[in-house]
């Protein structure tokens, strides 16, 4: 699966067109699968397959907002976080998930649309990483996408509760 780094190396459309995929492939991946099935974890510290969606939802929440925020703001400082199995904890594993992430609720509130139109001097608008320095809009991008690939690798082998 590419990285932040392949992706860097795709043109901006390509990167969009993996985000844009996201929830048709998690859909897929849930299809047919129980509550229980979607809450087991392979080992202790593993995420279970319902952690894993709502943090690629949360995620993606996350950087859309930051997308906003960087087309509104020059250089603005991006906070950044990290997430651990403690850090899902209010979330608990009993909570459902069917709702927030019906691909087509998913795909409504999904907001890449809003980059079509934008033009070379948009792309190169920026946001400061704190640990990686200034970032363009498309490194934003190459990031998420490796992001999601990653979890849906995780999701895959969680689903097949292999940590």
């Amino acid at each position: 699966m590419p990285t932040m780094e392949e992706y860097l190396t795709r043109p901006v459309a390509d990167r969009l067109t993996r985000l844009r995929s996201t929830p048709d492939e998690v859909a897929r991946l849930l299809d047919g699968k129980d509550d229980r099935a979607l809450s087991r974890r392979a080992e202790a510290r593993s995420w279970a397959p319902k952690e894993i969606v709502c943090h690629l939802r949360d995620v993606e929440e996350l950087f859309l907002i930051r997308f906003q925020t960087i087309l509104a703001v020059e250089d603005p400082p991006i906070l950044t976080l990290s997430a651990t199995p403690e850090a899902l904890a209010p979330w608990g594993i009993g909570g459902e998930i069917r709702h927030p992430l019906d691909p087509d609720r998913w795909a409504e509130e999904r907001q890449y649309s809003r980059t079509d139109g934008l033009d070379p001097g948009q792309w190169r608008r920026g946001g400061i990483h704190l640990a990686r320095g200034r970032m363009e809009l498309g490194e934003w991008v190459a990031s998420l996408a490796g992001h999601d690939d990653n979890h849906l690798g995780q999701l895959r082998r969680a689903i097949e509760l292999k940590p």
